[in-house]
């Protein structure tokens, strides 16, 4: 992973300053003006265009949405994207059919694969499919066991953008007090291996913990991935505290995370949602997959 120092170098003090609400958009912004430096400099040693493969199983309205971001992000950097749409009814072996050509294709570099995926199709086979050179999402085990060992091969974009948020903002992670509610393997595990190799002390916890509020209101920064619309309530979270909300749900029709807004007022720096967290997972998946392109081919990474 490529280490990224603070603005400035300058570690924030949130006691003593206003509330930063973070700009996502603008953050992801800089991530992807970063990848087109790189993107010419190889196109100008002759090199061809980084290829990302997404694999999308049914028409889900949101993964068909999300796969339509990449297109767009990826295209305007100079990426290439190619989709390969299996119908709803696909069997898990056209599936990982489907997965293993892409993983022998020279022209591709990466490979995505959307979620949700249809119940028939088990998600734990296509991430064990891939070409681990290939993972552009950090989600086959040997990229994720790598991780955990404290050798990160490639991160899961959602977590190391959250990561990227406090580092871009000079949160001082070392010896810091850091809460993870959530224990998924793509977000909420990753995040915390994250801020423990990088010298916090982490406790882990979900929605089933107990005293969950006393435990929350010790954090120093605090990242939510529970999947449960406002879970963490502004009370509970410590005054001048770094709060990352990856939470993503749908209530009345709007989107909201799993950390009550009114936390803002308490925080030292938080992530709205929606335009915290979300926009720099695209621009960190870009990113993901120019760093498997210059592995590939011998490049100085990102």
């Amino acid at each position: 992973m490529r280490p990224v120092g603070p603005p400035n170098n300058r570690t924030y003090n949130f006691r003593s300053m206003a509330a930063i609400v973070v700009d996502g958009n603008a953050l992801a912004r800089e991530v992807r003006s970063e990848a087109g430096s790189l993107l010419s400099r190889l196109a100008s040693r002759g090199l061809r265009s980084p290829s990302l493969a997404i694999v999308q199983i049914g028409d889900d309205a949101g993964a068909s949405l999300y796969t339509r971001r990449l297109q767009r992000s990826f295209a305007d950097t100079g990426v290439r994207v190619e989709v390969r749409q299996l119908a709803a009814s696909a069997s898990q072996g056209e599936a990982l059919a489907c997965i293993a050509e892409l993983s022998r294709d020279q022209a591709i570099d990466a490979i995505q694969v959307q979620t949700p995926v249809p119940a028939h199709i088990g998600f734990s086979a296509l991430a064990d499919a891939l070409d681990p050179a290939k993972d552009v999402d950090g989600v086959h085990p040997i990229n994720a066991g790598l991780l955990a060992q404290g050798r990160p091969a490639i991160v899961p974009a959602t977590p190391l953008g959250g990561f990227e948020i406090l580092t871009r903002h000079g949160i001082a992670i070392s010896g810091a007090r850091a809460v993870v509610v959530g224990r998924s393997p793509t977000v909420g595990r990753p995040m915390a291996l994250l801020l423990l190799q990088h010298d916090a002390t982490v406790t882990v916890c979900h929605t089933r913990t107990k005293s969950l509020g006393s435990i929350v209101a010790e954090a120093e920064i605090l990242a939510v991935a529970a999947g449960r619309p406002r879970l963490i309530a502004a009370e509970m979270v410590r005054p001048g505290s770094a709060v990352i909300d990856f939470g993503v749900s749908v209530v009345d029709g709007k989107a909201v995370g799993d950390v009550d807004p009114a936390a803002a007022d308490r925080a030292g720096l938080y992530t709205p949602v929606p335009g915290g967290t979300g926009p720099m997972t695209t621009a960190i998946l870009l990113r993901n997959a120019i760093t498997l392109y210059c592995r590939a081919h011998g490049v100085a990474e990102p």
